[in-house]
């Protein structure tokens, strides 16, 4: 019976893998679907515009993009997980709403790591800390003497409470042993009005955004928050460089298709988008990012490392969402 028994599983897991195999060769064989997460227009949607054109080129399928908004990307990111698990309805999913909002929010409405499968990090843009002209600091080291000297009184500005951005200045003071006050705005368009005007001394942004105010001379470049300098602003040091080594806090973009998925199918998403991607190098970088490959696993691990990460900073910090 123990023979017939281990036979049969035998028997079925390998029709299953057949199956999975044959799904996989028939793939895709109608329009997929994007979401992204967020309204259209932002970076996020033109990247996932750029996403969707990389794959329907190699996949030789239309990919439709449809931005879901709301809830700080929720919306669209539960839709995806509780999507059919067939590889036709995917996310253009980030950090901020997929590795900061679970450890921010009691109720978050879904587990990314268990009701999403990452098919691969698609780009990265690390943040820079810029700051109103008449801040008289320069570098890192002359911004932490100056507000060393005024405790609690200098302000940096946020496009919300709990994002990638606002944790960036929270791990900055943090280590920097510094006093800084959190100013959240609605969306950074509304947090660079005040910051233009004095309102706000400093803030941290994602590069693609805080480019235009930077080269307009409104608010000045003093460090970035990536691993290495950034090919915009080659002459700007990263504030690890400054001396709060091992600082970084950049975002990231990362494909997923709902928990499930057959791994044939994820690693045909892989590697059209690793093909595809490579087509559009020049595309990525004028949005400011920096394009991104590698395995579903790699990504997977950077999701669980930065979570940690900003998970500790939110305890550390006494963040919440209240």
């Amino acid at each position: 019976m123990k023979i017939l028994r281990s036979v049969a599983y035998a028997l079925l897991s390998t029709l299953a893998l057949t199956g999975a195999s044959a799904a996989a060769d028939a793939y895709p064989d109608k329009p997929i679907k994007l979401i992204v997460p967020f309204g259209a227009g932002g970076t996020t949607d033109l990247f996932g515009r750029l996403i969707g054109k990389a794959l329907g080129d190699e996949l030789k399928v239309a990919v439709v993009v449809e931005n879901r908004a709301g809830a700080g990307g929720n919306i669209g990111s539960a839709q995806v997980a509780r999507a059919p698990a067939d590889g036709y309805t995917l996310l253009l999913g980030g950090a901020g709403h997929l590795v900061i909002s679970p450890s921010l929010d009691p109720s978050f409405p879904f587990d990314p790591y268990k009701d999403l499968a990452p098919v691969m990090m698609v780009g990265t843009a690390m943040n820079v800390l810029v700051a109103h002209p008449s801040v008289p600091a320069k570098s890192v080291p002359e911004l932490i003497t100056y507000a060393r000297g005024k405790p609690g009184e200098v302000n940096f500005a946020s496009g919300g409470k709990g994002g990638v951005i606002h944790l960036a200045g929270e791990m900055f003071a943090r280590q920097a042993k510094v006093q800084l006050a959190h100013i959240p705005y609605k969306g950074s368009a509304a947090a660079y009005t005040d910051l233009v005007a004095g309102r706000v001394q400093i803030m941290f942004d994602n590069l693609p955004s805080a480019l235009p105010y930077i080269r307009s001379g409104q608010v000045k470049a003093i460090a970035v928050t990536g691993a290495a300098r950034s090919p915009q602003l080659p002459d700007v040091p990263t504030v690890s460089e400054q001396g709060l080594k091992d600082y970084e806090a950049s975002s990231w973009w990362g494909v997923f298709a709902p928990a499930g998925t057959p791994a044939p199918i994820i690693a045909k998403l892989n590697g059209a988008l690793t093909r595809g991607l490579a087509k559009y190098k020049q595309d990525i970088e004028r949005l400011g990012a920096e394009p991104s490959q590698g395995t579903p696993e790699d990504f997977a691990a950077t999701m669980r490392k930065d979570g940690a990460k900003w998970a500790e900073i939110i305890k550390s910090a006494g963040i919440t969402l209240q």
